[in-house]
C-alpha cells in the first residue's frame, strides 16, 4: 500500500497501528514483530516504519532503528501532499506550503518529513524559536534522521548558538561527513566561536570539493581577514569575484576592507553588474556601497554619495523600523531606572569582575579601543556578543497570563537570586569562545548602552567604556556601512540622528544615577594624545600600566568588525574629518542632532 493514503487507511490496519503501539508500552519485542507484519502486509507504510524504528530503538539496536526511520521518512516523502508543499516551498510560496503542512500534520501529527518541512517554513519566516521545537520534536521521533538535524544545528547557528549547533553537528553520523553543506556550517561554527584558523582549513577542505561556490571563498576570505591574513582573504574574494562578477556582497567584502583600493576595471566590472535585468535587490545594496566606497577613495565625493544613498533607501524600505520606538523606550528606561531603583538592589547580581563592555555606536572607535586594551595582559579580546540583548529579550517575553511584559518594568520583578542566576548565565554563555586564561575579557557590542539597567542588575561589577565620537563623523559613518544585521537604525540619515540622541540621553542618565561606573573615551581625544588616553583609560580601570597597549597595533588576535585593518596599525588621525566632504548632502543627519551636537562630549 503507498503511503497516500495512509491517514484514511483500512480499519484493520488502523487497529493493527493502534494495538502496536500499545504493545510499545508492554514488550517492545512484540511491538517489533506487529510492526513487521504490518509491513508485510502494507509494503512501504510509513507509520508501521517509524513503530519499528521507536521499538528497536527502545531496545538498543541504534543501527536498525535508524534504518526503519529512514525508510519512514522515504515512504512519507513520497505524499502527493508533501511533494507539494516541497513545490511551494521550493517557489517560496509560502502560505500554499504552509495550508498544505497544517491539516496533514493535524491528522498525522508524527509525520516528521512533514515536520521538517513546516520547520524549515517557520525559519524562513523568522520563528527560529518555533523551528527549533519542530525539529527536536522530529528528532525525538526519528533520531537518525540526519537532514532534522542538520536543519537543527543550521536554526541553532541562526540564533547565535554555534556551541551547540557543532555539538548537533557531532552526533550527525559519519556516513555524511563527506557532505558539503554540513562541512561548510561546521567551518561557519567554528569560526563563530573564535576558531579561525580551523575554520580556514575546513574551507578549504569544503573548496577541494566545490572549487567553483563563490559563497565559500567569500566565507574563506572572511576568516582569512579576521585573523590578519589580508592578502590571502583579498584572493579570496577575488577568485569569488570572477565565479560570479555580479555577486554584489564581494565586492562590499573588499571594500569593507576599509585599506583596500578598487582599480578601473573594477568599477567598470561593478558598474556592469548594476547594469544587469537580473539583479537582485541583496546585490544592487551590495553593489552600491562599494562604488559607494570606491568613489570615496576617488575623491568623488557627489557620486560616491549617489551611490550610498541609493543603497540605503533601499535597504531602508525593507526594514521594520521606528526611531520613535527607541525614543520611547529611553524615556520609559530614564523614567523607571531610578537612583532609588539600584539603591535598593546594590546587593543583586553575580559579583564576578570578568567583563569589560565597550558600549556606544558602531564606528565610533570602539574596535581601537578593544584592540588597545586586548594587548593588555590580563584582558582578553572576544568579539560582540549577543547574549545580553538575547536574555533581555527572554525576559520582555509573555507573561504567564499571555500578556507582554515590558522592558526595563520587567526588572523590578527580579529578586536578587535570579539577577545573580542571570549574571552567571552570562558568563558561561561566554566561556566557549573564551580562549585565554586572561582573568578579564571584553563584548564589544555597542548596542548593549540601551541595557546597562540590566548589565548593573545582573553584573554589577563589571567596568563600561563608552566609546564616543563626533556625531556627525559617527553618523556618516554608519550611513556608509553596510551591516550584516542588527543595526536597522543606520540605512536613513535622520534615523541615526535620533538614534545618537538617544543613546546620549540616556548614558548621561546612568551617569547620573551610577557616577563613576561608566568611563568615557573620545575618539577624536584618543587620535590627538593616544598615549595620554590610553594611560587615562587603563588607570581607571584600575589596571596596572603596561607598555603593550601603546603597541597594540602589533597585537596578534581575530577581529571581526569593519575597523580590523585600521586597528592593526598606529593611531592616526585618518578618518577623523571625512565626513565634512559630504557636509553638502547630510542635512537630515543635522537636523536631526540639533539638540545634541553642541554638547555631545558630556
Amino acid at each position: 500500500m503507498s503511503s497516500v493514503s495512509q491517514s484514511e487507511g483500512p480499519s484493520d490496519l488502523a487497529i493493527a497501528l493502534h494495538h502496536g503501539r500499545n504493545l510499545l508500552q508492554k514488550d517492545p519485542d512484540l511491538a517489533i514483530e506487529a510492526a513487521r507484519r504490518m509491513l508485510a502486509a502494507y509494503p512501504g507504510n510509513s507509520d508501521a516504519y517509524q513503530l519499528l524504528g521507536i521499538a528497536l530503538r527502545s531496545r538498543g539496536d541504534v543501527h536498525a532503528a535508524s534504518q526503519a526511520e529512514q525508510a519512514a521518512i522515504i515512504a512519507s516523502v513520497r505524499n502527493p501532499q508533501l511533494i507539494q508543499a516541497a513545490s511551494a516551498l521550493l517557489d517560496n510560496d509560502l502560505p500554499t506550503a504552509e495550508s498544505i503542512l497544517r491539516p496533514l500534520l493535524h491528522h498525522r501529527p508524527t509525520d516528521v518529513a512533514a515536520i521538517r518541512m513546516m520547520a524549515e517554513l517557520a525559519a524562513r519566516v523568522g520563528r527560529l524559536t518555533d523551528s527549533e521545537n519542530l525539529l527536536r520534536r522530529a528528532l525525538e521521533l526519528a533520531p537518525g534522521f540526519i537532514a532534522a538535524r542538520a536543519n537543527l544545528a543550521t536554526v541553532l547557528y541562526k540564533q547565535q548558538r554555534p556551541a551547540e549547533a557543532l555539538g548537533e553537528l557531532d552526533r550527525i553520523t559519519t556516513d555524511r561527513d563527506a557532505d558539503l553543506a554540513t562541512d561548510s556550517l561546521r567551518a561557519a561554527a567554528v569560526g563563530r566561536l573564535g576558531g579561525h584558523e580551523e575554520a580556514i582549513a575546513l574551507y578549504r577542505s569544503v573548496l577541494d570539493r566545490r572549487p567553483d561556490d563563490p559563497r565559500l571563498w567569500m566565507s574563506l576570505g572572511h576568516n582569512l581577514r579576521t585573523v590578519g591574513r589580508v592578502d590571502e582573504a583579498i584572493a579570496a574574494y577575488r577568485r569569488g569575484s570572477e565565479l560570479r562578477p555580479h555577486y554584489g556582497e564581494i565586492w562590499w567584502s573588499l571594500a569593507n576592507l576599509k585599506t583596500f583600493r578598487f582599480s578601473n576595471a573594477d568599477v567598470a566590472m561593478m558598474n556592469d553588474a548594476l547594469g544587469r535585468a537580473d539583479l537582485t535587490e541583496e546585490d544592487r545594496v551590495h553593489l552600491n556601497f562599494a562604488l559607494g566606497k570606491a568613489l570615496e577613495d576617488r575623491r568623488e565625493w557627489a557620486n560616491s554619495f549617489k551611490h550610498y544613498d541609493a543603497a540605503n533607501r533601499e535597504r531602508r524600505q525593507a526594514l521594520d523600523y521606528a526611531a520613535s520606538e527607541i525614543t520611547r523606550q529611553v524615556d520609559r528606561s530614564i523614567a523607571f531606572l531610578t537612583s532609588e531603583f539600584f539603591a535598593e538592589r546594590q546587593s543583586f547580581g553575580c559579583p564576578a569582575e570578568d567583563t569589560i563592555f565597550i558600549v556606544g555606536l558602531p564606528r565610533s572607535g570602539s574596535t581601537l579601543v578593544e584592540q588597545i586594551l586586548s594587548s593588555h595582559p590580563k584582558i582578553e579580546g572576544t568579539t560582540e556578543h549577543p547574549d545580553i540583548p538575547m536574555m533581555a529579550r527572554r525576559l520582555a517575553g509573555n507573561d504567564n497570563a499571555g500578556g507582554i511584559r515590558r522592558f526595563p518594568e520587567i526588572l523590578a520583578s527580579l529578586s536578587a537570586d535570579e539577577c545573580k542566576a542571570l549574571g552567571e548565565e552570562y558568563l558561561q554563555r561566554i566561556k566557549p569562545q573564551r580562549v585565554t586564561e586572561r582573568p578579564y575579557f571584553i563584548d564589544k557590542l555597542p548596542n548593549n548602552w540601551a541595557l546597562l539597567g540590566f548589565i548593573r542588575l545582573i553584573l554589577p561589577n563589571s567596568r563600561i567604556v563608552d566609546a564616543r565620537r563626533h556625531p556627525l563623523a559617527t553618523g556618516f559613518s554608519n550611513f556608509k556601512q553596510h551591516f550584516s544585521r542588527g543595526q536597522p537604525f543606520t540605512y536613513d540619515l535622520a534615523d541615526i540622528g535620533h538614534y545618537y540622541s538617544d543613546y546620549i540621553r540616556f548614558v548621561r542618565h546612568v551617569d547620573n544615577v551610577l557616577p563613576g561606573w561608566v568611563v568615557r573615551i573620545i575618539n577624536e581625544d584618543l587620535v590627538a594624545e593616544p598615549a595620554a588616553e590610553i594611560r587615562r583609560l587603563v588607570e581607571i580601570l584600575g589596571l596596572e600600566w603596561d607598555d603593550a597597549c601603546l603597541a597594540h597595533h602589533k597585537t596578534k588576535r581575530p577581529i571581526r568588525t569593519p575597523s580590523a585593518e585600521q586597528v592593526r596599525k598606529p593611531v592616526n588621525a585618518a578618518g577623523v574629518d571625512q565626513w565634512r566632504h559630504y557636509e553638502p548632502w547630510l542635512g537630515p543627519l543635522v537636523s536631526s542632532l540639533a539638540d545634541t551636537v553642541a554638547d555631545w562630549r558630556r
